[in-house]
């Protein structure tokens, strides 16, 4: 699958003002990133076990 056939989504708690706001593809082998303000700007892929990490520190973590 190309970079361009991947389906991004982004949290329902961003909004479309928000300068931080990031978006998230997934496939069987990894979890792509990129920054939904520069769509053709870099991304960055993660394996899905690293970003499941990730995911569970952010949840669990205060800012």
């Amino acid at each position: 699958m190309s970079m361009s056939e991947l389906a991004w989504f982004k949290s329902s708690y961003s909004s479309n003002e928000g300068a931080a706001c990031v978006e998230v593809a997934g496939t069987t082998t990894a979890v792509h990133v990129r920054d939904s303000k520069d769509k053709s700007g870099p991304q960055l892929a993660f394996s899905p076990a690293a970003w499941e990490m990730f995911v569970k520190f952010a949840a669990t973590t205060e800012v």
